[in-house]
Parts: C-alpha cells; sequence; structure tokens
C-alpha cells in the first residue's frame, strides 16, 4: 500500500494562499495609499481654489473700500458746494428783496426829507433822517403804510434840531418787512 502525504499539498496550498494574501493586502494597501494620495491631492486643489477666491475677494474688499473712500469725499465736495450754492441763492434773494425795500422807499419819501440811514436786522427795519416839518414825516410813515412791502409803521423819535440854521425835525422810524 501507498501512502500518499496530502498534509503537504495542504501546507503547499497554505503558503499559496499565504502568497496570495499577501499580495492581495500589499495590492490592497497600494490602492488604499493611492486613494488617500488622490483625495489629499483633491483637497488640496480645492484648498488653493477657495484660497485663490479669498484673495481674489480681499483684493475686491480693499478696492470698493478705497472707492468708498473716495464716495465719501466726494460726497463732502458735494455739501460744501451745495452749502455754497445755498448761501449764493440767499445772497441773490436778499439782493433783490433789499432792491426791492429800497426801491419801495425811494417811491414813499417825499421831496422834503433827506435820509441819513436805513438798517436792517432780520426783518426789522430802521430809518431815520430829517424833514422839514412833522406835516412830512407823517406823509412818509402813511406812504410806508400803504406800500405792500412795509407792516407795522412806528415813529420812534421826533424831535426839532438845527441845520445849517434852519430848525428841521429829525425823525426815527421803525417797521417790519413784509415780502412774499
Amino acid at each position: 500500500m501507498i501512502k500518499i502525504n496530502l498534509l503537504l499539498t495542504r501546507k503547499e496550498e497554505k503558503k499559496v494562499g499565504m502568497k496570495m494574501e499577501f499580495i492581495v493586502l500589499i495590492v490592497s494597501a497600494f490602492l488604499l495609499l493611492g486613494f488617500f494620495i488622490l483625495v489629499q491631492w483633491v483637497i488640496d486643489n480645492e484648498k488653493e481654489k477657495i484660497l485663490a477666491q479669498i484673495s481674489e475677494t480681499k483684493k475686491e474688499i480693499d478696492h470698493y473700500k478705497n472707492l468708498m473712500t473716495e464716495i465719501n469725499k466726494a460726497k463732502q465736495i458735494q455739501k460744501v458746494f451745495q452749502d455754497k450754492l445755498n448761501i449764493i441763492n440767499l445772497l441773490r434773494k436778499e439782493k433783490a428783496s433789499a432792491a426791492r425795500v429800497l426801491d419801495e422807499i425811494s417811491i414813499s419819501k417825499p421831496e422834503k426829507i433827506q435820509l441819513e440811514s436805513v438798517k436792517k436786522e432780520g426783518t426789522k427795519l430802521g430809518i431815520e433822517g430829517v424833514a422839514l416839518d412833522d406835516e412830512t414825516v407823517a406823509n412818509f410813515m402813511t406812504n410806508l403804510r400803504k406800500s405792500k412791502v412795509f407792516k407795522n409803521v412806528d415813529l420812534i423819535v421826533s424831535e426839532q434840531i438845527e441845520q445849517s440854521k434852519i430848525k428841521v425835525k429829525r425823525f426815527a422810524l421803525s417797521c417790519e418787512i413784509f415780502l412774499m
């Protein structure tokens, strides 16, 4: 009878199986390592893209900050110019109203009156001058009251003085300017 040792074949099969398992393990390890390298490469690329976007966004923010400072400067300059324009318009308006006031005074003034000063403070107007008599001052006040420019015309002072050896009446009037 012949005896066949099957244990050897089993050992050899085990050795071959172990070799295959070892080869599969090494191939699996390389594949896993390759997968990790690929994942790391993708993550690094995404990181670079995101960092580039962040850098570009920071540049845009700086650009817009510079634009905002320029805009604020332009707004300040515009405000200064608008204020100046408002002052010019106010002066034009006051110039026109001053001309109208002086024109009304000239129209209302009788020939026998000499005006010495006209002072304006807000809407108040003070008129000082000399006249030959009280009647002339009264006529002047009446003419001012009839005007649409003046209201509340009041006599403040009326006194007799001597000027160039002639007796005249010095007067001071107060009134309010009423311009529409």
